[in-house]
């Protein structure tokens, strides 16, 4: 059998093999570019303006302040959060609303929420125990639906002022 010979290799195969190699690096990058998780905190609490009450539930608008810390902007199709007061779970809620929110940049987000009359009810038994509860520590996670990034999950937590929030501020 009668081995085959190759000429030298041309100087353009080794530079093709580079190139290529380097737009696959760049496009594994661009395709995996890590999203910091937005920073979500509840702005305000509000009566909802619509909707239908069920016997045990009612309904609030949570206002949640969507701060963006990356450079790019985050468009989002939807949300999910669910609310915890006193360490006890007070509601959820979903929206589908869209929206973009800019890079660097912030929004803020209206998500209706069913509340429990029996966790109302519950917490209205603290105080009637002697608890005093100017200010009620809560707890809130969820999620911000992205169509470009996926689920961005986030998780927040801080301090109510009941007065503030009886009040409508």
């Amino acid at each position: 059998m009668k081995r085959r010979e190759y000429g030298p290799i041309s100087p353009v195969v080794p530079s093709l093999i580079l190139l290529t190699a380097a737009a696959v690096a760049l496009a594994g990058c661009a395709i995996f570019k890590r999203t910091n998780p937005p920073q979500v905190t509840l702005a305000g609490i509000e009566p909802a303006a619509s909707g239908t009450s069920e016997d045990l539930e009612s309904r609030m608008q949570l206002r949640l302040r969507v701060q963006n810390p990356n450079d790019a902007p985050i468009e989002y199709d939807g949300i999910y959060v669910e609310l915890d007061v006193q360490n006890k779970s007070l509601g959820s809620g979903v929206s589908k609303q869209s929206g973009t929110v800019p890079a660097f940049g912030e929004a803020v987000i209206g998500v209706p929420v069913e509340v429990s009359y029996l966790g109302i009810a519950g917490e209205a038994m603290s105080l009637l125990t002697g608890k005093s509860l100017d200010k009620v520590t809560y707890k809130m996670r969820g999620k911000l639906n992205s169509p470009t990034s996926g689920a961005l999950p986030f998780e927040s937590q801080g301090e109510l002022n009941l007065a503030d929030v009886m009040t409508g501020k």
